[in-house]
């Protein structure tokens, strides 16, 4: 009786053992499998920063003799952190005249956090903050008992990303049987589901031709929102004084070919959207006797406008 009473405590302190082992948290990374996944929804996505209102805040009717709180969030869900000066919010669609006391104020994104991150393996959500905006003083002009504002909630921002695909150099392109080469650069190149940003590669084209490389790649507006030039006033955005017509659809990039040399054009390293779409041209020297993949890295800045709205409605406090 005591034997079998000892094998059954022994039974029970091994299961205990057993739970408590498989229910240990593994650490990110350390699945090999895991952290692909992560990795390739880090270097994916068509997000970059989000806006969002807290429920109620600001409320759809408020009278007149009341504070106006709204509580703006704003997430990161690029993989681009944004330093301070990269990242502006602001209210516009109001008179300042009737909503007073720092509504119109512009705000930085990382306000109180100093970086804003952008989505890593082991924060796949990206940054977040909040930001309140603060009507304290409300005064409806004389004789006019209801006001009906359209806010919009604007965020400027800098915003860059990386873009590898992998792509085939060949450049003997008719000497060798196609049987005996690693690749074949008339396949498609991979880019779909974006880098990471709102603004991306859609399409890289590859042609040879002797022991030249000549890539035809299409950059895309993949958001909802508005791309501006990186050189322009992201503390004026949305500011049509400061914002001229010349800063819209613009994007800087670089295009680079392992230790490759080649030229690319628009030739000043700016390229113009139109409809959303804009094209590079580049051209490589490929010297070389085999066909081979390497990856093609095309860097893009730009700046980023994206807003939201809410309709408030101001009452006239009965007197």
């Amino acid at each position: 009786m005591v034997k079998r009473a000892g094998n059954l405590l022994l039974i029970i302190i091994a299961s205990l053992c057993i739970l408590l082992i498989s229910c240990q948290r593994v650490p990110g990374g350390e699945r090999e499998q895991d952290t692909a996944a992560a990795l390739q929804q880090v270097k994916t996505g068509t997000k970059g920063v989000e806006l969002s209102l807290v429920p109620n805040y600001p409320p759809a009717t408020i009278y007149d003799q009341n504070e106006l709180i709204a509580l703006l969030e704003i997430k990161n869900q690029g993989n681009h952190n944004l330093e301070p000066g990269d990242c502006f919010v602001k209210v516009t669609g109001f008179d300042p005249s009737i909503l007073r006391g720092g509504l119109d104020l512009l705000r930085p994104c990382e306000e109180n956090i100093e970086t804003l991150e952008g989505k890593t393996v082991y924060n796949l959500d990206g940054g977040f903050n909040q930001v309140e905006f603060k009507a304290s003083n409300i005064a409806l002009p004389h004789g006019i008992f209801d006001y009906q504002p359209n806010l919009n909630f604007l965020v400027c921002y800098n915003y860059q990303i990386i873009a590898s695909p992998q792509v085939c150099i060949d450049p003997l392109l008719y000497q060798v049987s196609s049987l005996q080469k690693a690749c074949n650069y008339r396949k498609s190149v991979a880019v779909g589901g974006g880098q990471g940003g709102p603004v991306g590669i859609s399409r890289v084209g590859v042609d040879m031709v002797g022991n030249r490389a000549i890539f035809d790649i299409t950059v895309a507006n993949l958001g909802s929102g508005t791309v501006l030039s990186p050189v322009s006033d992201l503390q004026g955005c949305g500011d049509a004084t400061t914002v001229s017509r010349q800063d819209f659809d613009k994007v800087a990039y670089t295009v680079r070919l392992a230790d490759a040399t080649g030229t690319c054009n628009p030739r000043d390293g700016m390229v113009r959207l139109s409809n959303g779409r804009g094209k590079i041209i580049c051209s490589f020297d490929v010297p070389g006797t085999t066909a081979y993949e390497t990856p093609l890295l095309v860097d893009l800045n730009y700046n980023y406008m994206n807003s939201i709205s809410k309709q408030v409605r101001v009452i006239k406090t009965p007197q």
